[in-house]
């Protein structure tokens, strides 16, 4: 079993920046890659970036390349989100989420998760 517990959401002007933190109990979180998500009301859930089991293998949605950077920390079970060069539609509920054990090197979809966080408001203002 798996828990995902998110922070560092806020609010923050346009051309800021913001770290989310991801915390995972259990003891299987170096062999689950990890993703996040946003959604905004009214839209769909939407990839923003995953990161592989190793963490030698990132990948991000074409609207966050060059601003967002996604890194984990296996020591303390965490992966972070670094958001620079914030924008208005970046606001959004951010989820990370958790997939497989042992499984391949990333999911861009969110059918490939397994585990999710409770979710954190960002909210970029112009």
């Amino acid at each position: 079993q798996v828990q995902l517990v998110e922070s560092g959401g806020g609010l923050v002007q346009a051309g800021g920046s913001l770290r989310l933190s991801c915390t995972a109990s259990g003891h299987t979180f170096s062999r689950s890659f990890m993703g996040w998500f946003r959604q905004a009301p009214g839209k769909a859930r939407e990839f923003v970036t995953a990161i592989s089991r190793s963490g030698g293998t990132t990948d991000y949605a074409d609207s966050v390349k060059g601003r967002f950077t996604v890194s984990r920390d296996s020591a303390k079970n965490t992966v972070y989100l670094q958001m620079n060069s914030l924008k208005p539609e970046d606001t959004s509920v951010y989820y990370c989420a958790a997939g497989p054990v042992d499984s391949g090197d990333y999911s861009r979809s969110w059918l490939g998760y397994d585990y999710w966080g409770q979710g954190t408001q960002v909210t970029v203002s112009s």
